[in-house]
């Protein structure tokens, strides 16, 4: 019961900060508050409580490499032109009805290639949300599309990272999980198509009446050179580069284009990469302004903090009751609905991916004996379940690179019906 009490009491800072309207940030050093005053009220000492969790913190800030590389990425992409070139060219080709549905499938293409969901938000991500909404498509919409199809790959992709780390929790084969997934995945997939196609039926999409490559054109010089930096990335993701050193490519290669092109001076090349891209002309300033590592730090904070709780967790046993409760879920509603419903609650108390597949593997560990069934269920919970909390970074990255809102969660139609259909097809076993 106090581990119980110990959860809830975080749950409520989480909520409280959420209801008022302000970061999640202090409820998530209260977290570390209330986790070390537990272990110290369960006979734990600070100081080994406080190196694990410094241990694990340390090993988690890896990731703020990527954060960095993510913000001046979007920034260059903008400020190259990259962006403003790919969109002119796409809005004479694309239909505004099929947008939506465009918008799914290209990113979910990007996040195969990438393996990571936060560079496919802020390369493909970007361009299909600022296409999109230069027709007049509702951004919520639009991103929910992207976070339907960035996860798909992210999930599925062999170079993806929570693939990797699945395999390496479950001891599996990545490409024999990546069979089991595509196979799980089918008719999810298919569903969401059919139903961001319908969407197009309760929007009034339009051709735009700014010719936007005109409205780019007078802001930016279009020439294909604008292109490379899209090009560097696919190239080297295609060819499974590592995603830090394709995303680090891609910004050097944008690098001449902002001087030479773009004629941009290196102070305000610095400033947008600190701060973001800021166009001059006021009509195009809102389809491009963005990026740059000022709006990563707040997910820097978050990525840190929480990544303390797993060895804050390991040293005081924390979730040993918890086992107790998901193995009477496992016997009343099946292994994979409980794992389903653990991952619910870690997805909200770890706000990052990462963690939550690690807690979610370590509270459902030993429901499954077969290491294969074990990665599946991992896959079709806690990877995709992490992006639909609203609070965790596993969303609130890709959205902010994006520029979408928050309730965008609710239109990521493929991250709803993946684990849904799982949970019909596990009742159903259990019937028979």
């Amino acid at each position: 019961m106090p581990e119980i009490v110990t959860l809830l009491l975080f749950c409520a800072a989480l909520i409280a900060c959420i209801a008022c309207g302000v970061s999640i940030i202090p409820a998530l050093l209260a977290g570390v508050v209330i986790f070390l005053t537990h272990g110290r009220l369960t006979g734990h000492a600070f100081k080994p409580m406080i190196a694990k969790g410094l241990a694990t913190m340390r090993a988690a800030s890896i990731i703020v490499v990527t954060f960095v590389l993510i913000g001046m990425l979007t920034a260059l992409w903008r400020a190259a032109g990259t962006v403003p070139f790919i969109v002119a060219n796409a809005t004479g080709l694309v239909r505004p009805h099929v947008v939506v549905l465009l918008t799914f499938l290209l990113n979910c293409l990007m996040s195969l290639l990438t393996g990571s969901s936060f560079a496919s938000a802020a390369t493909m991500g970007v361009i299909t949300m600022t296409l999109g909404t230069s027709m007049n498509i509702p951004p919520m919409l639009l991103g929910g599309a992207i976070l339907s199809g960035i996860y798909f790959g992210d999930r599925c992709s062999p170079v993806s990272t929570s693939a990797q780390l699945v395999k390496t929790l479950t001891h599996t084969n990545i490409f024999d999980n990546i069979r089991l997934m595509l196979r799980t995945a089918a008719v999810p997939f298919a569903l969401t198509c059919a139903i961001y196609a319908a969407m197009a039926l309760c929007t009034h999409p339009s051709a735009g009446s700014v010719d936007i490559a005109a409205l780019f054109s007078k802001a930016f010089d279009l020439r294909w050179v604008t292109v490379i930096p899209a090009v560097v990335l696919v190239v080297l993701a295609t060819a499974r580069v590592d995603v830090r050193i394709t995303m680090g490519a891609s910004a050097l290669s944008a690098l001449p284009i902002c001087l030479f092109v773009q004629h941009m001076g290196w102070p305000e090349i610095g400033r947008a990469l600190l701060f973001g891209f800021h166009c001059a002309d006021a009509r195009v300033a809102p389809l491009v302004d963005g990026g740059g590592i000022g709006s990563m730090v707040k997910v820097m904070l978050i990525v840190c903090i929480s990544s303390s709780y797993s060895g804050i967790f390991q040293e005081t046993g924390l979730l040993r009751g918890a086992h107790r409760i998901v193995s009477s879920m496992a016997n009343r509603i099946s292994v994979f609905g409980a794992t389903l419903a653990a991952s619910v609650v870690t997805g909200a108390i770890a706000c990052n991916q990462t963690l939550s597949i690690m807690l979610t593997d370590q509270l459902c560990d030993h429901l499954e004996s077969d290491g294969q069934r074990k990665a599946i269920n991992l896959e079709d919970t806690a990877v995709v379940v992490a992006p639909l909390v609203p609070w965790s970074i596993a969303s609130g990255v890709p959205l902010a690179s994006v520029g979408a809102p928050t309730s965008s969660i609710l239109m990521a139609t493929f991250l709803y019906l993946l684990p849904l259909a799982r949970l019909i097809d596990a009742a159903a076993a259990r019937r028979r």
